[in-house]
């Protein structure tokens, strides 16, 4: 048994006991035992579930817009409350223009009723529904999200953006939202802004990891992804090691990824950025500019959705990709990466970081 360093520095160690090198193997037949893998703490309260409503509490894009526009008795606007919402098929579709009505995690019932429109459309819609559910916090909260993530909120204060992938799809890929959006409990949000987070999440390294996490799910058994099994167990690379140049890389590589999606799925010939509505009492639109389609091209638009083009994966994505993973690889001292590395030699790699960190 050979034994292989793979540039991690002195202080690996597999099952509790400190080793210079640790093998292709792991000293077992179990080198890519992917059961073996643990949380690691610095992974921890970073990726979460999106809000769970039970209930009603979507609305349109156009009634949302009317009501930003309304007064509200204590003179706060209704965009407290009412936000535009993503879940997984906004990803892995088109996004539907569906905004939701969000009255936090512990706004009190007299506080929420001071939101005219909005209290009054639960009051309706929600209230009656939820008096017939079993769960006493469920029925006594009933104008509240059932599952709405305090630690997620509290997480995403501050940051312009965020990432998210849907819990349950197809390919395994990474977007951007900004932080006015609530999302859905079928998206797994991850509280980073960066690209370089974003390039490492959209690499073929943690796709692997990912994949060999996941269960299965749906008609189209389709992988999963959540915090406990794939994003808290995967090693990223040691940033505090990382020389600036490195991560500049693969910054540059994650965003030229980003942008050239981004034009794919909406082509300026074919669309059209409208500001958003300026909420009363505002000055400028905390959202960012909606994206439309220019006339006679929304059909055409129908068609470019991530799915679609991951299914196709044509030679510019793959190209974009394959830069990526060579600039992550670095990352990780792999100088013999290549992009022909099978995904077991990958597997065994990481795992055996994560042991090494574990341990």
């Amino acid at each position: 048994m050979s034994l292989v360093s793979f540039g991690w520095g002195e202080c690996c160690f597999l099952n509790g006991e400190r080793v210079d090198q640790i093998t292709a193997e792991l000293g077992s037949s179990n080198a890519s035992d992917m059961s073996l893998a643990k949380p690691l703490r610095e992974n921890v309260g970073i990726s979460f579930e999106g809000t769970k409503k039970y209930g009603d509490f979507d609305i349109s894009g156009e009634l949302a817009r009317g009501w930003l526009r309304q007064p509200n008795p204590h003179g706060r606007p209704n965009s407290d409350v009412v936000k535009p919402w993503r879940n997984g098929q906004d990803l892995t579709r088109r996004p539907s223009d569906t905004w939701v009505i969000d009255f936090g995690a512990h706004m009190s019932e007299v506080d929420a009723s001071l939101y005219e429109a909005a209290f009054s459309h639960v009051l309706r819609h929600v209230k009656p529904e939820r008096m017939k559910v079993r769960r006493e916090r469920t029925q006594r909260l009933w104008w509240i999200h059932e599952e709405a993530r305090v630690a997620l909120r509290e997480a995403l204060l501050g940051l312009p953006r965020f990432i998210a992938t849907p819990r349950v799809a197809k390919h395994r890929f990474f977007v951007f939202l900004d932080a006015t959006v609530l999302p859905d409990t079928r998206l797994n949000v991850i509280v980073r802004s960066d690209d370089l987070t974003f390039g490492i999440l959209s690499s073929r390294m943690h796709e692997a990891w990912s994949l060999a996490n996941a269960s299965m799910h749906g008609v189209g058994n389709d992988p999963t992804y959540n915090a406990k099994s794939c994003f808290e167990t995967f090693p990223f690379p040691n940033f505090p090691d990382l020389q600036s140049a490195t991560k500049t890389q693969i910054a540059h590589a994650a965003k030229r990824l980003n942008d050239l999606r981004e034009n794919w799925l909406n082509p300026p010939e074919w669309t059209e950025r409208i500001p958003e509505v300026i909420p009363l009492g505002m000055s400028i639109s905390p959202y960012p500019n909606r994206i439309v389609a220019k006339q006679g091209h929304e059909k055409d638009l129908l068609d470019r959705t991530l799915t679609k083009l991951y299914n196709q994966r044509p030679a510019w994505l793959d190209s974009a990709h394959k830069q990526l993973d060579l600039t992550v690889a670095s990352a990780y001292g792999w100088d013999d990466y290549t992009t022909n590395m099978p995904g077991e030699e990958i597997l065994k790699r990481l795992l055996a970081l994560n042991l090494a960190r574990s341990g």
